[in-house]
């Protein structure tokens, strides 16, 4: 068997009990559906008056204010749904079972792989319950098939993103805690940027982050596919970040990763 084949076998077991621990403890799938579907209920029905008054004047409000909201909401799935990337490779690191699999003959990567893919598939499953929530409150997107299709492309290149990143974070944190808590600036990123509010409603410094942070391109990107918003250069900027954010992380985790028995 040559290598390649021997990390691809191994990446698909690992994927197997990254798959079989989502159905044994689904907590972590529903609460990474579960956080946004509350904010955007909080937005829609407590904020999404007033705030849609703001987006569309007099013909605004909720209804305008659901379709420009929904985007944001998704990809906070993806940055909610990468801290339990997080917690449960911290979990590996912490508890032993990474030190068991370094004594058998198993290829190295195929552990965070299975990660990786495994969090893909529960991140995608999670969004796919928040747009169905998101169609229940009076979501209607102007999306055809490529653009859907589109959709789901951007989404998978942003979760992978994220996913390694999240990865490298919790081998590098000491505990399981420290690990969860450095995920959480990645669920306020979409609130500092467009995914709640227009960015040039904020003041100075804040739009200037707002304008050049990555979920601000992820979003109007998003929101461009499913509505049919301009785009603009943010498809350049959204696939480049999540090139630049891939493979960062994964060089950084697979550098940690490697290193870890010596410290």
């Amino acid at each position: 068997m040559s290598t390649a084949t021997h990390a691809f076998t191994d990446s698909a077991t690992m994927l197997r009990r990254q798959l079989r621990h989502m159905l044994r403890y689904p907590t972590l799938t529903l609460t990474a559906a579960g956080v946004p579907v509350v904010f955007l209920l909080l937005f829609v029905y407590v904020l999404g008056g007033i705030l849609g008054s703001g987006l569309g004047g007099p013909s605004g409000g909720r209804d305008t204010y659901v379709s420009y909201v929904v985007p944001g909401v998704i990809l906070m799935t993806a940055a909610t749904a990468a801290q339990g990337t997080a917690i449960s490779v911290a979990i590996d690191m912490t508890e032993g079972i990474v030190a068991r699999f370094r004594t058998m003959a198993i290829a190295r990567v195929s552990v965070l792989t299975g990660h990786v893919l495994g969090s893909l598939t529960q991140t995608l499953l999670s969004m796919t319950a928040v747009t169905g929530v998101a169609l229940l409150v009076g979501f209607e997107p102007t999306a055809g098939f490529s653009e859907w299709l589109g959709v789901i492309g951007l989404l998978v290149l942003i979760i992978f993103a994220l996913t390694w990143l999240a990865v490298a974070l919790a081998i590098m944190a000491k505990s399981v805690a420290t690990a969860s808590n450095m995920l959480t600036p990645l669920m306020i990123l979409p609130m500092m940027g467009s995914g709640f509010a227009p960015t040039d409603s904020m003041p100075a410094g804040l739009r200037w982050f707002a304008d050049y942070q990555p979920f601000t391109p992820f979003i109007e990107t998003l929101r461009g596919l499913l509505m049919g918003t301009p785009i603009g250069n943010n498809a350049v900027l959204a696939i480049g970040w999540c090139a630049l954010i891939a493979l960062g992380g994964y060089l950084w985790a697979k550098k940690l990763y490697n290193r870890e028995p010596t410290q």
